[in-house]
């Protein structure tokens, strides 16, 4: 399974003519956090995941919200992409092995957002990833994907086209359209920013926030660069 999850996203990456950029910021060992943007759907990940193996020589792994592994197909289907349970004890064992670890904060607000939604950090009170960094004292490396909100296209009763995979309002699935039974051919790029140190052990809430919010701020800025890349 993992062979043939493996192979999907590389004919994803080079249906979407893929590309990352900044990849020198890229560590080939040691413990380290990407954190950015998700698509709609999610749908982006596997052609990422392959444009870091190939750039690193490393397996990512995901954090992928609790949530979903409630979700009979999608907790199937997820590990075979690179994703773990994002409860904190799985997110810091993987840290402490030295893995290369992806975080989307927004999580399923990003994933399952409206057209309105395109390109928008769902970041509301999303501290989870900066307390990970700071105690497992290792850098947070931002990125950002372009194209990953183009690859679907929402139809005009987009609000009332939906699939509730849960009883929380963030689970209400879009049912979006794209080239028939494919998605759109866009051009994913992907930009990776600078690694930045968290704040030390025992920081203050707001000093939390201002590092959260510093992040969100490099993966807009990102976001830019990939677009015109």
């Amino acid at each position: 399974m993992f062979r043939f999850a493996e192979t999907g996203a590389a004919l994803s990456a080079r249906y979407h003519r893929a590309r990352l950029v900044g990849a020198e910021h890229l560590p080939h060992k040691g413990a380290l956090l990407l954190v950015g943007n998700h698509g709609v759907w999610g749908y982006e990940t596997p052609a990422f995941f392959h444009l870091l193996h190939n750039a690193t020589g490393r397996y990512p792994l995901g954090l992928a919200e609790r949530g979903f592994f409630k979700i009979p197909l999608v907790r199937t289907v997820l590990p075979w992409l690179g994703g773990v349970e994002g409860t904190p004890e799985n997110a810091l064992r993987s840290l402490s092995e030295g893995q290369l670890v992806v975080c989307y904060p927004g999580g399923a607000r990003e994933t399952f957002k409206r057209s309105q939604g395109r390109y928008r950090l769902r970041w509301e009170r999303a501290l989870g990833f900066v307390r990970l960094a700071m105690k497992a004292g290792v850098p947070v490396v931002p990125f950002a994907g372009f194209g990953v909100d183009d690859t679907f296209f929402w139809p005009p009763a987009e609000d009332r086209l939906c699939w509730q995979l849960a009883q929380e309002e963030k689970y209400r699935m879009p049912l979006v359209m794209g080239l028939g039974p494919l998605p759109l051919p866009v051009q994913l790029t992907f930009a990776v920013g600078e690694p930045q140190q968290p704040p030390p052990p025992g920081a203050s809430e707001s000093r939390l926030h201002t590092f959260r919010d510093h992040v969100a701020a490099s993966v807009r800025r990102l976001l830019l660069r990939a677009c015109h890349a």
